[in-house]
């Protein structure tokens, strides 16, 4: 069952990454700064790869090693350490964001990449501000290591790094997430949509206010808040 549920997350974290992240990925290829070896990297460097789900960051400590936050469930079910060291998988971090349960962890620039390549510090540009001094970024990473609350749009692995780096969180990811479904809120057509789906509830389902009430409040709000 849990595998299902994963499996269903899954596709629906990816179309929500194609159609609300696809902003932020568009600024970044502007200006790349691609690695695919530690030997290039600074401490307190900003690293950022496209994963399956989404776009992950992490601060880069030295000796090969990436401090990043990560949603895992499975320190909720094990206290055993080799296990929990192990790479996260999609399924691991699926139910990790449904728990909302997450952790700064430290793991190799190659399991961080998960394979994927690495952009350098394309934040600096893309946020327009000046990154604090590399050891401060690095020393801000290494005290917050351990469990954190997560939440998908307001404490994520962006949010993590633009507070190492910058001094401030902030996720564009969330950002643009928020402006898209601004933009579904005043699209009248999302009213129309609504009030189909509404009265065919009813009609296969029957009337009853499970039905009915949803039909009638969920397009008046739309139809307000737009």
């Amino acid at each position: 069952m849990l595998d299902s549920l994963a499996l269903l997350l899954e596709k629906t974290f990816l179309l929500a990454h194609f159609n609300f992240f696809s902003t932020t990925s568009s600024k970044q290829e502007k200006c790349p700064k691609r690695r695919e070896e530690s030997t290039y990297f600074q401490r307190g460097d900003l690293l950022e790869v496209p994963r399956t789900l989404f776009t992950h960051f992490g601060i880069y400590l030295g000796d090969n090693k990436v401090a990043h936050l990560m949603p895992d469930i499975l320190p909720v079910l094990t206290s055993n350490k080799s296990q929990i060291q192990k790479v996260v998988t999609n399924t691991r971090l699926l139910l990790g964001v449904i728990y909302k349960y997450a952790s700064i962890r430290v793991d190799t620039v190659e399991d961080f990449a998960y394979g994927s390549p690495i952009l350098l510090n394309t934040m600096d540009t893309t946020l327009r501000r000046q990154p604090l001094a590399a050891e401060e970024v690095a020393r801000r990473a290494e005290k917050l290591i351990g469990h954190i609350p997560y939440s998908l749009l307001w404490n994520n692995c962006e949010h993590f790094v633009t507070y190492c780096r910058y001094g401030t969180a902030a996720s564009l990811q969330t950002e643009q997430f928020c402006e898209n479904v601004k933009s579904v809120i005043r699209d009248q057509r999302s009213v129309l949509l609504t009030t189909i789906i509404g009265m065919l509830s009813m009609f296969f389902l029957g009337i009853a206010p499970s039905t009915a009430l949803p039909t009638f409040i969920i397009p008046f709000m739309l139809w307000m808040a737009g």
